[in-house]
């Protein structure tokens, strides 16, 4: 997993230091990964904390499927950790969700280890 590393200390974004900020899906699922829970939590609990800090979530699919129904399944995801930080008690306003589909790889292989990296929720601040 990918983790942020800030260090801005005016916007206490300090707290986030070392926490993932992507986050993978099983094929063809948008289910929230119990072991993903933990460092959404910390998200949350930033987000609650800083009410005018604003997060995008960019859903991603890996390249099998249609165009658009991996851009159907992006949003998904990208849709189900919104609901995840929802239900922690972050404002809705602070997030906006999207999809890139299966667009933006982060890996280019066409076999089950690149397919696993791409099936994933990236969080950014804005």
């Amino acid at each position: 997993m990918t983790s942020v590393i800030v260090e801005d200390k005016d916007t206490g974004m300090d707290s986030l230091a070392g926490v993932e900020t992507v986050f993978y899906f099983d094929f063809d699922k948008s289910i929230v990964r119990p072991e993903s829970r933990e460092a959404l939590a910390k998200h949350a609990a930033y987000l609650v904390s800083n009410p005018d800090a604003r997060v995008v979530l960019e859903g991603h699919a890996d390249e099998r499927g249609t165009r658009e129904y991996n851009m159907a399944l992006g949003e998904r995801r990208a849709k189900a950790i919104s609901r995840y930080l929802t239900i922690q008690g972050v404002a809705a306003s602070q997030i906006e969700t999207v999809s890139f589909g299966e667009e933006v790889p982060v890996a280019f292989g066409h076999d089950s280890n690149a397919w696993q990296l791409n099936r994933r929720v990236e969080v950014r601040y804005e």
